[in-house]
Order: C-alpha cells, then sequence, then structure tokens
C-alpha cells in the first residue's frame, strides 16, 4: 500500500510538473543550438586571444586559428550535424533543454570542469590561449550548420 501510493504521488507530481515544461518547435531547437555553439567559441575566443595578447604573442592565434579549423572540418562539424538530425526529428513542444542528449549534457558539464581545471593549473597563459582559440574558433565555425539549418527552416 505504501508503494502504491508513493507511485501514484511520483507520477501525479511529474504529470503537473508537465505544464511548465517550456516546451518549443525545431526551429527554436535549431537557433538555441547554433546560438549555443556562437557564443561559446566567441567567449572562448575572447579569452584565449586576450591572454595571448597580454602575453604579446598574438602570433600564436594563426597556429590556434588552423587547429580549430582542421578540429571544426573533421570532429565537430559530425557531431553538428548528429545534433541537427536529432532536433529534425523532435515533434512539436519538445523541451528546450532537449536540445542536446543528456550524453551531450554530462559533456558540457566535463568541458567546462576540465576549462577550470586548465585554468588553475600551472600551464602558461600562451599554452592555455592557444588551446582556447583553438576550441573557441572550431565552435564558431560549426555553429554554421545550425545556423544554416535555422535559416533553412526559418523560411
Amino acid at each position: 500500500m505504501g508503494l502504491s501510493f508513493f507511485l501514484r504521488g511520483v507520477l501525479l507530481v511529474t504529470g503537473s510538473l508537465k505544464r511548465f515544461k517550456p516546451g518549443v518547435d525545431k526551429r527554436m531547437h535549431l537557433l538555441l543550438s547554433a546560438i549555443l555553439w556562437t557564443a561559446v567559441g566567441i567567449f572562448l575566443l575572447m579569452r584565449g586571444g586576450r591572454w595571448l595578447l597580454g602575453a604579446g604573442q598574438v602570433w600564436i592565434i594563426l597556429p590556434g586559428l588552423l587547429l580549430g579549423t582542421g578540429k571544426s572540418l573533421l570532429i565537430l562539424d559530425k557531431t553538428a550535424r548528429k545534433g541537427i538530425q536529432r532536433i529534425l526529428q523532435f515533434g512539436d513542444n519538445t523541451c528546450l533543454g532537449a536540445v542536446y542528449s543528456l550524453r551531450t549534457w554530462l559533456l558540457v558539464l566535463a568541458m567546462m570542469g576540465t576549462g577550470i581545471l586548465l585554468r588553475q593549473s600551472s600551464l602558461p597563459r600562451t599554452l592555455l590561449g592557444f588551446i582556447y582559440v583553438a576550441i573557441g574558433w572550431a565552435l564558431f565555425l560549426s555553429s554554421r550548420l545550425a545556423w544554416g539549418e535555422w535559416l533553412k527552416n526559418h523560411e
């Protein structure tokens, strides 16, 4: 009796919470994905560029951009395409947080944690700047795929 009462309560609460779910259409998911990739990319580019500028090592930006281009074209574009295809399969009123899968959200948290650890490490800011520029540019460049799909679906 106690377990069934508990389970009915859980079902009642979860059913009630669904009306607060921020459900949106595919276009909004595509827009959110594009904005997130772009914003994080710009943030990392600016932080890395600022470290390199402050260290008088502006020339390191070019190799960072080249490495980032390779990462974008060889790795992140594939990830972006998979995410876009996932979004295109959504029905209307899918939760806004579903823009990424649970696995991807966990990966985002892991990357944020890695960034915090790197900033607190004894690694030189020039190396960190190079890494941030490369990753930032890769994210920014691959965001073009989500922007393109959003524009295609926005018309």
